[in-house]
């Protein structure tokens, strides 16, 4: 879902485009997992000998503290609900997860916490076609008319794959942002728990017009993704997330990382909340996006998995450089916003930085990579919190002084 035009879901997301450094409250129940940072301060301290409970009090006292400024440090809000990871040329600067993944049992969030990632997954995706693009198994301009074995109603055939991964398709969406600002608005009608398959959402989009001529201009678009998802299906005879798993997820060690239906999630799963503005509690997002991710997103990792597909991309482990290349160049625009090949480009001074994310009820997330820098940030929050303005926070007041 592109985030740009997307209305918020949660009551602090408007506070935490306001947010500081002054007057962050640290809650010791809000504050869960492995702190690297927490252990390396006790080393830096000589602290991690075997040592009586007198001074176990007085070790734990330290690094509550030391945790505490650094969370201030970081510009981390009290009430964040999800994870942060901060790596610098490899090393971990931060990496803490806060809050809860299971809000009425009181289950914390932890670094190996499984979160759901709305669009993010999209990447993971562009990735497969650039990989059956090498093998010779596909072509940019390829046609999906060429591809696809089902009837695509009102959908251009001549519509290519690259237009498909560049968001200038003219498909028309099966979430219309220019009508609908809700994403849950749309399963009012179409009962959230038929969407099991990538196919299952075709019905909602191949009998829309096409909003304009293939190639003609960028306009973000969940169903050419799904489209896409389908094309790795038709390639290989394989649903895509298999794919995924056999191809992408075990090549970079992310064994964390998979696409899960929302009534049969597995352990360490968060789960996504919304808040109820009339109950003045939160709920679920059970009902408010499909029951399973397709090849427009949906796919549950951890901020550890996410590090290791950086890792493995930029280094050339899942695509050649030359795909590599084409897919952080920018291939369209729309005003300031840029993009290459499933992927989000961030434009600065020293050039374009990759980033993807995602934003669904109760979800949202945000990965990006400064490549002058060696910087890599991640951020996700299990109750759809400003993870972009965090982002904007940590990057502005810390990531210069490492």
């Amino acid at each position: 879902m592109d985030f740009r035009r997307y209305a918020y879901f949660d009551p602090l997301f408007h506070e935490y485009a306001e947010f500081g450094s002054a007057n962050i409250r640290i809650d010791s129940d809000l504050v869960h997992g492995h702190s690297t940072l927490a252990v390396q301060t006790l080393q830096k301290y000589e602290m991690v000998q075997q040592v009586g409970v007198t001074e176990t009090v007085k070790r734990g006292n330290i690094m509550k503290n030391k945790i505490s400024n650094t969370f201030q440090h970081f510009n981390i809000p009290a009430r964040f609900n999800g994870a942060v990871s901060v790596v610098k040329s490899g090393k971990i600067l931060f990496q803490e997860a806060f809050g809860y993944s299971d809000m009425p049992n009181k289950i914390a969030n932890k670094i190996d916490t499984r979160f759901a990632t709305a669009s993010a997954g999209k990447v993971f995706v562009a990735t497969g076609i650039l990989q059956l693009i090498e093998e010779n198994k596909l072509e940019f301009e390829t046609s999906i008319g060429d591809i696809l074995p089902f009837d695509l109603g009102a959908i251009d055939k001549k519509v290519t794959i690259k237009q498909l991964l560049t968001h200038t398709s003219g498909i028309t969406d099966y979430f219309d942002e220019s009508v609908l600002d809700d994403y849950a608005e749309l399963w009012r009608d179409f009962p959230n728990y038929k969407i099991r398959k990538s196919l299952d959402l075709l019905p909602m989009f191949t009998d829309k017009p096409m909003l304009h001529q293939p190639g003609e201009h960028f306009q973000y678009n969940n169903a050419g993704f799904v489209l896409l998802g389908l094309v790795i299906e038709a390639i290989t005879k394989q649903p895509f997330d298999k794919i995924l798993r056999e191809r992408i997820f075990p090549a970079c060690g992310m064994n964390d990382t998979d696409y899960f239906e929302l009534d049969k999630l597995p352990e360490r799963c968060a789960n996504s909340y919304i808040y109820d503005s009339k109950s003045g509690e939160y709920r679920m997002n059970i009902y408010s996006v499909p029951a399973k991710g397709a090849g427009d997103g949906g796919a549950f990792t951890t901020i550890g998995d996410i590090q290791k597909f950086w890792d493995n991309l930029l280094e050339g482990n899942l695509i050649s450089r030359a795909l590599l290349n084409e897919m952080l160049k920018v291939q369209t625009h729309d005003n300031d916003y840029f993009y290459g090949c499933g992927i989000w480009l961030e434009k600065t001074e020293c050039g374009y930085f990759p980033y993807f994310e995602g934003l669904d009820p109760g979800i949202s997330f945000i990965s990006s990579y400064d490549l002058k820098n060696d910087i890599c940030l991640t951020v996700v929050s299990n109750c759809g919190q400003n993870v972009w303005k965090l982002r904007q926070n940590i990057l502005s007041t810390q990531c210069g002084h490492y």
